[in-house]
């Protein structure tokens, strides 16, 4: 039972890492019939895993994106990224996930091995991030994702824009990056009306879909 415990953990692994593998290859990395890698596949489905396969000379197995977050296998080096980034998260400007990072920072911290941990403890201890003035301006999580989704998607975005002295004009424009800085969030973007660029303050960003259409 050890010895198939750790070859799925293996196999897993090798899913994680790759697009996609035919049988054959991971028969040869875990040194196994593909017979045995097909129950293995098999297995790690029943654990919520949702492996996906193709079939023929061409096909191969494949991990997907399921419905329920299964456990993931961290190496060193990305265990202490996920932990430090969930400590910056913490404090990070965005409205709502300060508590849901900490509870996933503590779960994590759980089971990191004495090394890591005393690792994670140096970077968080002795590092000073300069964030500005404390109570600042915080961005919805929604709100935040909404704009990078219009980011990533090269979406026109349409909202409302509250200036520093509270006027507020309707905005059009096309959305190119987000930046962070000093526990505040801007959006880069082209303004389609002003024909020039702008960087806005996400916290005073209110989207007012529909957005559209899409840019290149």
């Amino acid at each position: 039972m050890l010895e198939t415990s750790a070859r799925l953990l293996r196999l897993l692994s090798l899913l994680q890492a790759h697009r996609a593998w035919t049988g054959a290859d991971l028969a040869d990395r875990l040194g196994v019939t593909p017979r045995t890698v097909r129950r293995d596949v098999e297995r790690l489905r029943e654990l919520g895993y949702p492996v996906h396969s193709a079939p023929g000379t061409a096909g191969g197995y494949q991990l997907g994106a399921g419905a329920d977050l299964p456990p993931l296998l961290l190496d060193d080096e990305e265990a202490v990224a996920v932990a430090v980034g969930l400590r910056t998260a913490a404090v990070g400007g965005v409205e709502g996930i300060e508590e849901t990072s900490v509870r996933a920072l503590a779960k994590l911290e759980q089971v990191l091995p004495n090394r890591l941990r005393r690792r994670v403890s140096a970077l968080t201890t002795f590092t000073v991030p300069m964030l500005g003035a404390a109570g600042g301006p915080r961005v919805e999580a929604a709100v935040l994702t909404e704009l990078a989704n219009a980011c990533r998607d090269s979406e026109r975005l349409r909202f409302a824009y509250a200036a520093h002295d509270g006027t507020v004009s309707r905005r059009t424009v096309e959305p190119h990056r987000l930046v962070s800085a000093q526990r505040r969030w801007y959006l880069v973007a082209w303004d389609v009306d002003r024909a020039d660029w702008r960087t806005f303050r996400a916290d005073r960003i209110t989207p007012t879909p529909p957005h559209g259409p899409r840019f290149t």
